[in-house]
């Protein structure tokens, strides 16, 4: 169906038709019902207070009950699940910057704790990073992540990580 076949659907339906949809719509569907929550209630520093959780929890996992320690997940998909969650929300840009920012951050940190092995750590990090840049270039905030920016990059040659000169190249075609 195009906008305009739903525009024209949307006209034949009296209000309480609509709102009938919409409620239905809101209790069927969680990124509708997401939506709405975020829009009318837009607790910001609550989101990322959650994500931050979840994206650590993916490199230092709590104890399980039995207070055996759990193994890592390492996933970068979940990091990229709150940042794309985000942007169709309208979260602040900020916000944004500073989740993409942290996914990488506590990835050092833990990779400054254990040593990895797969090199696909190690891409998918300069992926996360590259795509951070460009998304603060386009928003036009860069410069106030300047210092974080670069304690990223420095990370990445401190830890000698096999592409360390990558995240160097991606900072020198972003002059700021």
């Amino acid at each position: 169906m195009s906008k305009r076949d739903l525009k024209k659907y949307l006209n034949e339906l009296t209000k309480s038709q609509l709102e009938e949809q919409i409620i239905e719509l809101y209790e069927k569907f969680v990124p509708v019902k997401t939506y709405y929550d975020f829009v009318f209630n837009p607790k910001e520093d609550t989101l990322l207070r959650e994500s931050k959780i979840k994206i650590s929890n993916e490199y230092f996992p709590a104890r399980a009950a039995s207070g055996k320690a759990r193994k890592p997940k390492m996933r970068r998909s979940v990091a990229q699940k709150y940042i794309k969650q985000f942007i169709l929300l309208g979260v602040d840009p900020f916000i944004i910057a500073d989740v993409m920012l942290y996914s990488i951050e506590i990835a050092q940190t833990f990779s400054s704790e254990k040593i990895i092995k797969s090199e696909l750590f190690y891409k998918s990090m300069l992926n996360s990073f590259s795509q951070a840049i460009s998304f603060m270039i386009a928003n036009g905030i860069l410069s106030e992540f300047k210092t974080r920016i670069i304690a990223i990059n420095k990370e990445t040659f401190n830890q000698k990580w096999f592409n360390f000169q990558e995240f160097d190249a991606i900072l020198e075609r972003f002059e700021y």
